[in-house]
């Protein structure tokens, strides 16, 4: 393989003959490499001697296994594109035991907010050189005990579960043979790591956006009761309420973070007969199918009723009206989970990470009238 094959400039590039064994030089006395030099198979040293770092270094760059100074990391990364260097990632899997690729068990690959958290965790892994192997579970355990099996199998090097549906128990035992990070839920251990969302704070920041606008009797369309994330937004709901409103169990209807279960709770509340002035939603989409309903059945938002979702998704401003709702980065999330496992597989302690949530205010809530 030559670096013509790369599309490589014929450009010539300057390395330290040095460098390897003198930390502290510089490429003021480098030499350059000929065209003589390019029709060979560029190796890591090759790249080391060209970016004027020291083998390990650019090693730690490629494993993703330590933290490197970010201008050598610059310098490198550089290098390796300009030389057209590829790791020989046979050898380094013999070498390290190490695949250089990470699976990713979600629940839809089609979600809009698990497709969010999908391209966080798979930018993030590019830069660190590594693979991800997507599976979805579809909210069912025996599905995703079935993808955790495979995953193994392809001796990933870890694994990042989103909102997982086995018991904390199982997760625990997973993570005696592979390094896991979860989401949506907080869990601890020598090899797993846990993320989530201030659903509590989020929630609670709706409720008092309402109460603040004038509304009492505010309906709660909540997520599956078994996901601990919609119980600690039901949480957040009712703490907020306290004694400043209406507790009327009649308001909360249980829906399955879907358009249409959106849809067919608001219609549901609505031929209940029992009255509401602002409707909080456990996640953007059922705020979608929500929207729906009212408008089907005439209801204007917000002059008739309050509409507040929450996860701010891309689609969020663009509905008619703008809906208001609580933001958190669900590419953030993703980023986290992918650095929280790099760190595990190097043998680093992760523990728990808390990620804060915005609210942020649009045309779908108002006054009340």
């Amino acid at each position: 393989m030559t670096i013509q094959n790369f599309g490589i400039p014929a450009e010539r590039v300057a390395y330290s003959d040095n460098i390897a064994h003198a930390p502290n030089s510089n490429l003021s006395d480098a030499r350059e490499i000929t065209k003589e030099d390019c029709n060979m198979k560029v190796t890591l040293t090759m790249v080391a001697k060209a970016a004027g770092v020291s083998p390990s270094t650019v090693s730690r760059i490629l494993n993703g296994t330590a933290a490197v100074d970010p201008e050598k990391s610059r310098r490198v990364r550089e290098t390796i594109d300009r030389l057209g260097f590829r790791p020989d990632h046979a050898a380094r899997t013999l070498a390290g035991g190490r695949t250089s690729t990470v699976g990713v068990v979600t629940q839809f690959i089609d979600s809009p907010f698990y497709s969010e958290v999908l391209r966080g965790i798979e930018n993030e892994l590019r830069l660190q050189n590594h693979i991800p192997l997507f599976v979805s579970g579809h909210w069912d355990e025996r599905e995703e005990r079935a993808c955790l099996d495979l995953l193994q199998d392809r001796r990933v090097d870890g694994i990042i579960a989103l909102n997982s549906c086995l018991s904390d128990m199982a997760l625990q035992e997973l993570s005696q043979g592979v390094p896991l990070v979860i989401t949506g839920r907080r869990l601890q251990g020598a090899r797993i790591a846990s993320l989530d969302f201030d659903n509590i704070g989020g929630a609670r920041a709706a409720v008092e956006h309402l109460l603040a606008l004038g509304h009492e009797r505010i309906a709660y369309i909540s997520g599956p009761t078994n996901h601990p994330d919609a119980r600690e937004r039901l949480g957040g709901y009712m703490a907020a309420l306290g004694a400043r409103a209406h507790r009327d169990p009649r308001l909360i209807v249980d829906a399955d973070y879907q358009e249409e279960g959106g849809r067919a709770a608001t219609l549901q509340l609505l031929d209940s007969g029992v009255e509401f002035t602002a409707i909080l939603a456990a996640n953007d989409q059922m705020a979608f199918g929500a929207r729906l309903a009212l408008f089907e059945r005439g209801v204007r938002v917000p002059e008739d009723v309050s509409l507040v979702g929450f996860d701010d998704l891309y689609f969020s401003r663009y509905t008619t009206p703008p809906l208001t709702t609580v933001h958190h980065s669900a590419q953030e999330l993703g980023r986290l989970a992918s650095k929280s496992l790099l760190a595990l597989v190097a043998g680093e302690s992760v523990g728990h990470h808390l990620i804060e949530t915005e609210f942020v205010v649009r045309q779908s809530s108002a006054t009340r009238q």
